[in-house]
């Protein structure tokens, strides 16, 4: 096999290039706009908090009104700029409200976050109709509606970053909670089949998968003293994370330092899944 060298000159302008083509400004939000569902608490809360910290203004949908003076305060702190708008996702007819709006308000989006969701916990065999049904439209079915919406505004402006919330229970089956793992499967796959198409729109879509961490949907867990054992006994980082080890794979998601990330699903998990 021939092998082919490079003269000094082109090593010279290989590492010009690289000099050139990147700093650490690519890890910045300044002048973005992020629309963050559910961003007024838990970790969606941190998500905005960090997006805000890396220089984008917050457009956060919620469901009621909850924890919107903190995280008023906390973003307006960073000098950023903040709004809200109560609805419910899971009306068909809503997400694209939720885009208009925020592009009335803000002036434009560049990232979406689909964080908000919820969790219902049964034993299989009692399983609700209605759990389901509550629990796919908003982890699910109200993903793909904000995706498609922001995916028409970012096609047209050839740039986009949307960022889903996947979970551990995207790769496995869990106990109890059926509706919530099939959710997170299918969110995983929302994220890849949005991805292979909106990549020639220069949108990148990809998840972040939070492994096991100290919020209020975890704290019955957390309070049972065998499985939360056996969850630390499987953590190789021995710990569950706090909220905010989540901010820099978010803002690194959001920012152009990714720029070439598309359909990857993160796991932010200490190590959780390769044991």
């Amino acid at each position: 096999m021939m092998v082919v060298h490079e003269s000094e000159e082109e090593i010279r302008q290989h590492e010009e290039e690289l000099k050139n083509n990147f700093s650490m400004d690519k890890f910045s939000l300044k002048g973005k706009v992020a629309v963050i569902t559910g961003g007024n608490t838990g970790l969606g809360q941190g998500y905005s908090i960090a997006m805000a910290k890396a220089g984008a203004d917050i457009f956060i949908p919620t469901y009621g009104k909850k924890e919107w003076d903190n995280t008023r305060k906390l973003i307006e702190s960073v000098g950023q700029k903040v709004e809200f708008m109560d609805c419910d996702l899971t009306d068909p007819s809503v997400p694209k409200k939720v885009i208009e709006t925020a592009i009335e308000k803000m002036g434009h989006i560049d990232i979406l976050v689909n964080n908000a969701g919820m969790i219902k916990r049964n034993p299989l065999l009692e399983s609700k109709d209605e759990d389901w049904v509550r629990v796919i439209d908003i982890n699910l079915t109200a993903v793909y509606r904000m995706s498609l919406e922001a995916c028409k505004v970012f096609a047209k402006q050839k740039y986009g970053k949307i960022i889903n919330i996947g979970s551990m229970l995207s790769y496995q089956g869990g106990k109890f909670i059926p509706s919530y793992t099939a959710s997170k499967h299918g969110v995983a796959g929302l994220t890849k089949a949005f991805a292979s198409e909106m990549g020639a729109y220069n949108v990148t879509v990809n998840a972040i998968a939070p492994g096991y961490i100290k919020t209020e949907n975890t704290a019955p867990i957390r309070a049972q003293k065998d499985r939360n054992a056996e969850i630390l006994g499987r953590i190789p980082m021995g710990h569950w994370a706090e909220p905010y080890e989540l901010m820099g794979p978010a803002v690194f998601l959001a920012s152009d330092a990714s720029a070439y990330v598309n359909g990857a699903i993160l796991p932010v998990d200490g190590g959780y899944l390769v044991r």
